[in-house]
């Protein structure tokens, strides 16, 4: 083929994206530029390798194919009206999940802002997060008291959105609640974690979201979860939390496949770091590694050794300073599951997850483990593996 029509086809595909993506700029149906800067490298990259590796027929063909996605990706999502639609929110909160604070306590206000209808769970119904719900939003969002490890707080809940949805349905569910308060190694970590982990971050939401499907079903509405990418990534020391979040994830997938007969439209929110309740609190963070090591059995605590632990904690303390502040991601990401014509499956809210998730899927296991310990925490040895500390030890 020669170089100069090469050059001429792909040229003229490039002239066409820039006429769409200006043409949409000037009618303003595109979203911030910026957003595009990496799908266009990207796309210049893919052309590279068209040219480069594939007949000029195969490789066009293929750029198009990139280049029609990149315009539909840029382009805004087709939203329903709010409507008072009637959504139920239950919050992230460290102790066992409400709109206290964090994602829920942002989410609530701002599909309240909208229009919504909110119901929006809080653990203590006369706490400061409650007090600022009352304040901020308006006086049709009602406050539910509920704890996702109790099944009365659940059915009062139920029956209250039953009562005051029934001729309607529920348009929405937001699973927002959370839970972690260990920062260990899977062994180090006691086994009552792991079950309150599943407790609440996949128990709870799943009678909360099995009690609601009836009201779901009759409005053909939307469940939107968010889950965690320590659910899909082997993230260090956060074994309790990322397996609970991973049972989320994978029952979520469940409901978005069952559901679609009955026009039910199941999302995932998987957020970046971000600082929400607790997490950024260091003396809650020294208070929680002193009881874990306090709960040890004296053999795991020499074979690890106590500065292991410590460690582990100082580097998460630390991760957590540089955690982002604007949850707006987060829950515009929510909204967009809640009112998008066609939502996405999955939601990535957060820097750097698409690097992460590529070096998941396409690299090889000891890459992936060097990123995450990069990234996040590496530990030290243990005692036991390290070469003075095992030589004490066996002359004692």
């Amino acid at each position: 083929m020669e170089p100069g029509l090469e050059r001429w086809a792909y040229g003229a595909l490039w002239a066409a994206l820039a006429g769409s993506l200006a043409l949409r700029a000037a009618r303003r149906a595109l979203g911030p530029g910026r957003g595009l800067v990496l799908p266009l490298a990207l796309l210049a990259g893919l052309q590279s390798l068209c040219r480069a590796c594939l007949p000029l027929p195969l490789g066009l063909a293929l750029a198009a194919a990139a280049a029609c996605l990149l315009l539909w990706r840029a382009s805004p999502r087709r939203l329903l009206p709010v409507a008072s639609r009637a959504v139920l929110v239950t919050g992230l909160h460290s102790a066992f999940a409400g709109c206290d604070s964090g994602f829920g306590q942002a989410t609530a206000q701002h599909l309240d802002a909208m229009g919504f209808r909110v119901f929006a769970s809080v653990l203590d119904p006369q706490g400061p997060g409650a007090q600022e719900l009352r304040r901020s939003c308006s006086p049709s969002l009602t406050l539910l008291q509920m704890d996702l490890t109790k099944p009365e707080d659940i059915q009062h809940v139920l029956q209250h959105i039953q009562a005051h949805t029934n001729s309607t349905g529920l348009w929405g569910l937001v699973n927002n609640a959370g839970f972690n308060d260990t920062i260990a190694d899977a062994e180090l970590s006691p086994l009552g974690k792991f079950r309150t982990c599943m407790e609440v971050n996949f128990f709870g939401s799943l009678e909360l979201t099995k009690g609601l499907l009836p009201l779901l079903r009759s409005a053909g509405g939307r469940i939107v979860t968010v889950s965690s990418p320590a659910g899909d990534l082997p993230f260090p020391c956060l074994a309790a939390y990322g397996t609970s979040k991973a049972a989320l994830s994978l029952l979520m997938d469940t409901f978005r496949s069952e559901l679609q007969p009955w026009g039910v439209k199941v999302s995932l929110v998987l957020p970046g770091y971000y600082k929400t309740g607790t997490t950024c609190n260091p003396a809650f963070w020294n208070q929680q590694k002193q009881r874990l090591v306090a709960s040890l059995p004296q053999e795991l605590l020499q074979a690890y050794g106590e500065d292991y632990v410590e460690e582990i904690n100082r580097q998460f303390i630390q991760f957590m300073k540089v955690a982002a502040e604007d949850l707006s991601a987060v829950v515009n990401s929510i909204t967009d599951g809640l009112l998008a014509a066609n939502p996405a499956v999955r939601y990535y809210p957060g820097q750097g997850l698409g690097l992460m998730y590529f070096i998941h899927r396409y690299l090889p296991y000891f890459v992936q483990d060097l990123f995450l310990k990069g990234f996040f925490i590496n530990p030290k040895l243990p005692r036991a593996l390290r070469r003075g500390d095992h030589n004490d030890t066996k002359a004692a």
